[in-house]
């Protein structure tokens, strides 16, 4: 079973009450994506970012290997 929580002034908080037993052994994982509450990660990047993906236009063709030159000015590679 996955349950849901974030840390409170040092203190590991349940998002929704819990009956565990006294003693209960837990593991406590940090989440480095965010879940829904049956543990799901939700939609994809792709599913997410769908309707916006493949539309930018008029960019130079070695804009993806020299991104950095176009957003901030580093020499290009």
């Amino acid at each position: 079973m996955v349950y849901m929580g974030h840390v409170e002034n040092g203190s590991i908080v349940l998002d929704e009450p819990a009956d565990l037993p006294n003693g209960a052994l837990v593991k406590i994982e940090l989440a480095t994506e965010v879940l829904t509450a049956d543990g799901d990660s939700g939609p994809s990047f792709t599913q997410r970012f769908a309707e916006v993906l493949g539309k930018a236009q008029s960019l130079p063709k070695d804009a993806a290997e020299n991104h950095d030159h176009y957003l901030y000015g580093v020499a290009k590679k």
